[in-house]
């Protein structure tokens, strides 16, 4: 077990366990649905069992009739709603969300919309009773099918625009030297936490009290105020451990809306817990996507023109973007540089971020097509890579603060032994299996949202932290009780830190890798605040001496530039020819993400998105049935993920990365990892088989489809 460092030596950069880790192991702590309530009830959600179409009529005198079975709320009587509001999760789409009307009419857009919630004394009971439910649909044919030809396709952007170009495209490709046009595909994928979507609200004296498993309590109590028509004040959000969240957690969902229905019908504490089938449908995917590059290049390898265009999926109901096109408009430049995101409306449920939104479907598809460039030059990959480094974003034209994308590439390969590779593929055997090596770069943007903070020194010389974080399981309580020890020159063990509460004040959620960046900012604003007040002889009355902070002034003065946290990842992959298997057996990834606070946490962080980034290159894939609508194996038995035999030695590490002109210095780290991943196992594949595989997941039977083919 790490030993607290002392003041002297500072607790930021030294690896530290995570303080609430006794609790977690023991099993204080607890999570939303395990915190006891009197009086608490069970509401079990019943699901449309068609794609496309309307209730005619719900039969549920049956249910109702059953034993402890208090209501069933349907949309024939549940509470209205209001969803025509931009606030919470919504102000980051700009538009509103009509996915959170629930029960608010007969319409069905997709398999697995919520139909019913049934409300029990006991959960055994609720999913009786639910099962039990009847309801007659009137059907209508649907569209799932994601095509790369289909009609109804549009540019569509969020959190970033649609189009980008520069320069004339066709000119350029024909006067490269070299052209690699492309298409690659990755399927729908989804995120299941270990611990299930769980909510469990109650009236507690005028308030909704909302005991959630949440990436940021301040988006679910803002959407739900709005959508309830109640004063914000009124509405407390509480969420102090999180069993993983992914992105999936980041927005209020049908279970929290469901169990505030029932609270006010029945005035007893209501909870609701998803199944791992009803997070298939009900807790966000990513989208699959179609991306095709177009790649032309000098002899020399420089590049003279890119294109990235990239169609996402959403649904009918509510627009979300996976913007695959999004690494390229970083990573590399040319002198025609154009990028687009395109989507087409679907049956099917809305996606929502999951790990790396954008970057981690769009980096396979331009990191392997750097890869397949490289190859028709006969220029090393990585060499490749660094004479294409840019000078100013490519897109927004502004300067770098700090690119440290080749020290990266040069760490990792002297320490990879990528100097000794020979760059045939197809050469490198060990008895029946072939090897081969591959490397992609990585990159994700680092910004920081404006967030507060209150730290007080207490009577009895401790300092308490109080900050609307949230710890999703990252480590993130850990390392605001570094920062906050250095920010105010005292032993870790005098600090301590509470968060997961939407009375706490506005804060950033855990999402895009901005959460410790944030946070720390406004924790340490007042925290030097207070030291500074202490040294001069400020007395601590009995209460404590409190200093509150507000890091949007802060925030708002750092200059203008182009700030990223960057990656390079190298693969080491044996492929069977026999019988298609493909076996990861090292991985490295060497990071630039800023100051690292906690070495011990943020190294699990980065290895974690790369063993994601190998169940994404060989196992994640989500297949949806056309004639029904639905997922194939919607349960983690028929959704394949890299299990403990198939993740090998991966290694994670980093180059010092600093910004002069960033006082935080901390770029984040939750979603780089999975980055580039999958492109380098894949590249890796190409290396060991010289086939090349532009479709995830690399499935046996593809590889042993594409040696027959080859």
């Amino acid at each position: 077990m790490t030993t607290a460092p002392t003041a002297r030596q500072g607790a930021v950069g030294t690896a530290h366990t995570r303080v609430e880790g006794r609790d977690k192991v023991t099993g204080a702590a607890r999570y939303a649905g395990e915190v006891p309530f009197t009086g608490l009830v069970h509401g079990w959600l019943a699901l449309s069992t068609v794609a496309r179409g309307r209730i005619r009529a719900i039969e549920s005198a049956d249910a109702l009739a059953r034993p402890g079975v208090l209501a069933v709320l349907t949309h024939e009587n549940a509470p209205r709603v209001e969803t025509d509001y931009v606030t919470g999760y919504t102000s980051l789409m700009g538009t509103p969300n009509p996915s959170l009307a629930v029960f608010q009419h007969d319409r069905i857009p997709h398999l697995g919309w919520p139909v019913a919630l049934v409300v029990a004394e006991t959960s055994e009971q609720a999913r009786e009773a639910a099962e039990a439910l009847v309801v007659h649909y009137e059907q209508e044919p649907h569209d799932v099918a994601f095509t790369a030809e289909h009609p109804n396709a549009y540019d569509a952007g969020h959190l970033g625009p649609a189009v980008t170009g520069k320069g004339d495209l066709e000119a350029e490709l024909a006067a490269s030297a070299v052209v690699l046009d492309a298409e690659y595909t990755t399927p729908e994928e989804h995120h299941n936490a270990m611990e299930p979507h769980a909510v469990t609200v109650r009236w507690d004296g005028g308030r909704l009290d909302v005991v959630d498993s949440n990436q940021g309590t301040m988006v679910i109590a803002g959407d739900l105020a709005p959508l309830f028509s109640l004063d914000p004040a009124s509405v407390r959000v509480r969420s102090e451990h999180v069993g993983g969240g992914f992105g999936s957690k980041g927005q209020v969902r049908v279970h929290q809306i469901a169990a505030v229905m029932a609270a006010t019908v029945l005035k007893r504490p209501v909870r609701v817990v998803m199944t791992r089938r009803q997070m298939f449908s009900l807790g966000g995917h990513r989208s699959p996507t179609i991306q095709r590059v177009r790649l032309g290049a000098d002899a020399d390898g420089r590049l003279r023109a890119l294109e990235h265009r990239s169609q996402s999926r959403t649904s009918t109901v509510h627009e979300f973007v996976e913007a695959g096109a999004g690494p390229a408009r970083v990573l590399y430049d040319a002198d025609a540089h154009h990028t687009a995101n395109r989507v087409v409306r679907l049956d099917v449920p809305t996606p929502t971020f999951m790990r790396a939104p954008g970057e981690a479907p769009g980096s396979f598809a331009l990191e392997s097509a750097l890869d397949e460039l490289a190859e028709k030059l006969g220029i090393d990959p990585i060499e490749l890579r660094v004479r294409n480094e840019p000078e100013r974003g490519p897109v927004s034209g502004l300067p770098f603060a700090g690119r440290n994308l080749p020290a990266c590439f040069r760490e990792g390969a002297r320490r990879f032994g990528w100097a000794d590779r020979d760059p045939r593929p197809g050469v490198r055997r060990d008895g029946r299996w072939l090897l081969g090596t591959g490397t992609a770069a990585a990159s994700f943007i680092a910004l920081a949202i404006p967030s507060t903070a209150e730290v007080t020194a207490e009577a009895d010389g401790t300092y308490t932290v109080k900050i609307n974080a949230a710890d999703i399981g990252t480590g993130a309580r850990t390392a605001l009780t570094l920062v906050a020890a250095d920010a105010l020159k005292v032993a870790v063990d005098r600090v301590r830190v509470r968060l997961g509460d939407s009375d706490l004040g506005p804060a950033m959620n855990a999402g895009g890798s901005m959460g410790t960046r944030s946070w720390s900012w406004a924790v340490t604003l007042a925290a030097e605040e207070l030291r500074q007040r202490l040294a001069l002889g400020e007395a601590i009355p009995p209460e404590g001496l409190t200093v509150r902070s507000d890091s949007s002034a802060a925030i708002g003065a750092l200059a203008q530039k182009e700030r990223h946290a960057y990656g390079a990842q190298f693969a080491e992959v044996a492929v069977d020819p026999a019988t298609g298997e493909v076996r990861v057996r090292r991985m490295l990834g060497i990071f630039a993400a800023g100051r690292i606070v906690n070495p011990l946490t943020a190294r699990s962080q980065f290895i974690g998105g790369m063993i994601w980034g190998i169940s994404m290159a060989l196992h994640e894939e989500a297949v949806r049935d056309q004639a029904s609508g639905g997922l194939y194996g919607a349960d983690l038995a028929g959704y394949h993920v890299a299990a403990h035999a198939d993740v090998p030695a991966v290694e994670a590490d980093w180059v010092d990365d600093v910004d002069p002109e960033d006082p935080v210095g901390i770029k984040g780290i939750g979603e780089i990892g999975i980055v580039g991943a999958a492109a380098a196992v894949a590249n890796a594949v190409w290396h060991a088989t010289g086939v090349r595989h532009r479709h995830l997941p690399i499935r046996p039977d593809r590889v042993l489809t594409a040696a027959r083919n080859a």
